[in-house]
């Protein structure tokens, strides 16, 4: 939790930008995993966290635009619950850390806004991902579930946006803590890492780093041999010499700021010449991006700038061919590269994507593009000083994908479909780091880069 006015002045800035109106935000309650009082990990819906801080499950909070009232409404715990969980703050106690002296039971939250409701006030939410929270919304202000993301504000959304996006110092402070923990998470892999062992006791001892320190991962960790299928969350394969290991896994800390870091190497800790070729392109491409973020760019253009380096190289292994700038504007670099260069990062692994991706990663200026793997690029807008995102590229080949455009004679005038073929089995290779875009530039998050040379990953992965 931050200091008080950190908040106070959070939802002053909301204010400016919500013309009228009661502004409700639920905080998450606990979930079950299998049975009520066995519950999953919790955790903090993050829009509720970033506005009010309280990082206790059964919250929701209220900020009403015409009164200039923030109010808090939750139940103090009763004994019951105290001998169980030990002594806990009351409601208003949270409330006073938070700047918001304005406190209620949740019961008194149904007659604020029907009393809103009556005075034809306009109440903005969120969608939900929740479903719990989603009922809720049913209960209190008669909206079916199925309508709750109809009725949801876009006014609301795209002021929340508008904030969330621009880092705070204190934020940014956060972010290089969780990419310091994300450092240790890979090497700890590459250290670990030999042939022998088992994917899932990679994640173990990954995952581990993160808990031993009181945190989680922020996501599901993805580690495989089979770095072609981009989001693998199979753990069962022995590790073999000879074959690529991809780990995609990063950090949440206590503040539930985000890391989020991919490397690939080999199995026995030595790249053979067809690797380190493949390697080095997206080694060379991730630098590029790097090198091109800083203010007033889109993000949008880096990708296909990213595109092409990857095409050029590519071209030079005989994989590709024909003219780089028009192989990228067919999409036929999407065979390798079928997914978007990075995405927003920060209280969420990625970033306010509860509040829909258009409304995060574009906007009046840039529209998507709808072509295969360009198309899934998250995050596209022009970049602006304080943005925190990730660089991520990757080249994947992927034996469906091929087979599918080799028989139908996709991009045939810029894909080697016979030298393409010779690489199935390979897997896939992606490298991922996390930057702040700064007045000038950008800098990596963190004290220092996780080992990414060749040189680097040849230097630790096997070495315990």
């Amino acid at each position: 939790m931050f200091d008080k006015q950190v908040y106070v002045n959070r939802r002053l800035n909301l204010r400016k930008k919500i013309r009228s109106g009661l502004i409700l935000i639920p905080g998450n309650s606990e979930s079950p995993m299998n049975y009520p009082s066995n519950t999953y990990r919790f955790r903090q819906d993050s829009n509720f966290l970033y506005f009010f801080g309280v990082d206790h499950p059964g919250f929701v909070g209220v900020i009403d635009i015409e009164d200039g009232k923030d109010c808090l409404y939750g139940n103090d715990f009763e004994l019951d619950d105290i001998i169980w969980m030990g002594p806990q703050p009351t409601v208003n106690e949270l409330g006073q850390k938070v700047g918001i002296p304005c406190t209620h039971p949740m019961k008194d939250l149904a007659s604020t806004l029907q009393r809103a409701i009556r005075n034809g006030r306009k109440i903005h939410f969120l969608p939900q991902y929740r479903s719990e929270n989603i009922i809720m919304l049913e209960r209190l202000i008669g909206i079916h579930p199925s309508l709750i993301s109809k009725y949801a504000s876009v006014e609301l959304i795209k002021a929340i946006v508008s904030l969330r996006s621009i880092k705070a110092p204190e934020e940014i402070a956060e972010l290089d803590k969780a990419a310091d923990v994300g450092y240790l998470m890979h090497t700890t892999n590459m250290r670990l890492a030999k042939p022998g062992i088992t994917e899932q006791e990679l994640v173990g001892a990954v995952e581990g780093v993160a808990i031993g320190k009181g945190y989680m991962p922020s996501f599901p960790i993805i580690l495989s041999q089979n770095g072609e299928t981009l989001h693998n969350h199979d753990h069962s394969q022995v590790l073999t010499s000879g074959r690529m290991l991809i780990t995609d896994a990063g950090a949440e800390i206590g503040s539930h700021y985000a890391s989020d870091f991919t490397r690939a190497f080999p199995v026995n800790g030595k790249f053979t010449e067809k690797q380190k070729g493949i390697y080095n392109i997206v080694l060379n491409t991730i630098n590029k991006s790097i090198e091109l973020c800083k203010p007033g760019v889109t993000y949008q253009s880096i990708h296909l700038e990213a595109a092409k380096v990857i095409t050029a190289g590519l071209k030079d292994l005989g994989i590709m061919k024909g003219d780089v700038n028009e192989a990228v504007a067919n999409g036929a670099h999407a065979m390798f590269f079928p997914h978007g260069l990075g995405h927003m990062m920060g209280l969420d692994v990625h970033d306010m994507e509860d509040l829909g991706e258009d409304y995060v990663g574009y906007d009046d200026e840039i529209s998507r593009i709808d072509q295969f793997g360009t198309a899934f690029l998250r995050l596209g807008r022009r970049l602006q000083t304080g943005f925190v995102l990730t660089v991520e590229p990757g080249i994947y080949f992927v034996p469906a994908l091929i087979e599918k455009w080799k028989n139908e004679k996709i991009n045939s005038s810029f894909i080697n479909y016979d030298k393409a073929e010779e690489y199935i089995g390979f897997g896939g290779i992606r490298l991922e780091d996390d930057v702040l875009i700064t007045e000038k530039g950008c800098r990596l998050l963190g004290s220092k880069r996780i080992p990414i040379t060749v040189e680097e990953i040849e230097a630790i992965v096997g070495k315990g």
